[in-house]
């Protein structure tokens, strides 16, 4: 089976749903995520502030972090090949990445690395507001 993992930057919440202000990208991959395992894909994301040894054990993720850095996140890995850096993938792709749905071409969805991050300002404190940009 095809293993799917999302790494993803330091998050207070995985949901986008915390705080005054909510992360789109975060509420639409959360529900990509759960339908994908209800539908039985092995998929798992992994957050840099509570998952950090999965940054640590996997050498395509490692070479990653050591290259880009924590603003190229979010990674997707889909057995051991980078698919997806800087941005989510999108439903359909997680499916055609999962081998349930239609291919999609096996390319960045974003090439710039992550140079910004996705659509937060570096005022916006991340997911959840504020100065910390923690709950």
């Amino acid at each position: 089976m095809t293993a799917i993992r999302i790494y993803e930057p330091a998050l207070c919440c995985e949901s986008g749903v915390c705080g005054p202000d909510s992360d789109a990208s975060l509420v639409t991959v959360t529900a990509d995520v759960r339908r994908l395992k209800d539908l039985g894909a092995d998929i798992e994301r992994h957050n840099l502030a509570t998952d950090p040894t999965a940054f640590t054990t996997d050498e395509t993720v490692l070479g990653f972090m050591r290259t880009v850095g924590s603003k190229g996140l979010p990674l997707t890995v889909v057995d051991g090949v980078t698919v997806a850096t800087g941005a989510y993938p999108s439903r359909d792709d997680l499916l055609a990445f999962a081998g349930l749905g239609d291919p999609a071409p096996v390319a960045p969805v974003r090439t710039e690395l992550g140079l910004t991050e996705r659509g937060q300002t570096e005022k916006s404190g991340g997911c959840c507001g504020g100065v910390s940009g923690c709950c």
